[in-house]
């Protein structure tokens, strides 16, 4: 059976935490990106959802991840958190423009995140998600929509998400709403409930149901145990490439949780 590339990763690779529980105690600080890469094959960055980076610092990252690997990153902060989001239009070309085409083929998905105070307007939702480009500098883009508040729990957003063919972010959490449609080519996957106390953040039993689905989706399918915004709809069976980040909660074990992850799924 044909299956999309599944990615299990985790946010950033500078926390002090890991120094000695992922890090070997002698890796200088310098280097952690190139040891974190080359443990696992893709890391969500969040710094470039609160500030713009240069191109160099796009490009170094690039030179310093193996083949292969992906940086998924966070979409600026001025581009989401505003009353009226199809003003966005010059936010995002400052962002788009700022040089994240450095990263060339291991540019991989741009997530938008949305507060948790943001509502669901169809109408300004649109007008936002007309402005997101297919490609920046000859590199193709691929968008994901993270939405915080429930009234984005409606059929209508999961059409409008499909329409414009970005992808939802299912969010494992606590308290944002969790959605599992599949409406891009690719799945995005953020789960947000591990736990210090476990060394692989989520317990062995639930990294198989996690490593299952991520299989379900990579191989064309939705998990039957997910909640979805729309239940009517029927999906196209197609291979496409998942991605799952450990991050939020059990932070300190997220890297072990992506490495067992990934174990699963090989």
């Amino acid at each position: 059976m044909q299956s999309g590339t599944i990615r299990a990763g985790i946010g950033g690779w500078t926390f002090e935490p890991w120094e000695g529980t992922f890090y070997p105690d002698d890796l200088p600080k310098k280097r952690q990106l190139e040891y974190a890469s080359r443990q696992m094959p893709t890391i969500e960055v969040n710094g470039t959802y609160y500030g713009s980076q240069k191109p160099a610092v796009f490009a170094k990252w690039a030179s310093e991840a193996p083949d292969g690997f992906v940086f998924s990153l966070k979409g600026n902060r001025f581009v989401t958190n505003r009353k009226v989001l199809s003003e966005a239009a010059e936010s995002l070309g400052r962002f788009l423009g700022s040089g994240i085409a450095e990263l060339g083929d291991k540019l991989g998905p741009l997530v938008w995140q949305f507060a948790p105070t943001k509502k669901f307007d169809p109408e300004d939702f649109e007008g936002f998600l007309k402005l997101l480009p297919e490609k920046q500098d000859g590199i193709p883009l691929r968008h994901v929509l993270e939405v915080r508040h429930a009234s984005f729990v409606v059929p209508e957003f999961a059409a409008l998400a499909r329409k414009y063919g970005a992808a939802i972010c299912y969010a494992h959490h606590f308290t944002y709403p969790e959605m599992a449609d599949v409406t891009a080519d690719f799945v995005y996957a953020r789960l947000q409930r591990g736990e210090d106390s476990i060394p692989t953040a989520y317990t062995p039993g639930d990294l198989d149901q996690w490593a299952s689905r991520a299989r379900t989706w990579a191989e064309g399918g939705m998990p039957g145990d997910l909640p979805l915004a729309d239940e009517t709809v029927k999906i196209e069976p197609r291979p496409r490439d998942v991605f799952v980040y450990f991050i939020h909660e059990g932070k300190i074990r997220a890297p072990q949780a992506a490495q067992a992850l990934m174990e699963r799924v090989r």
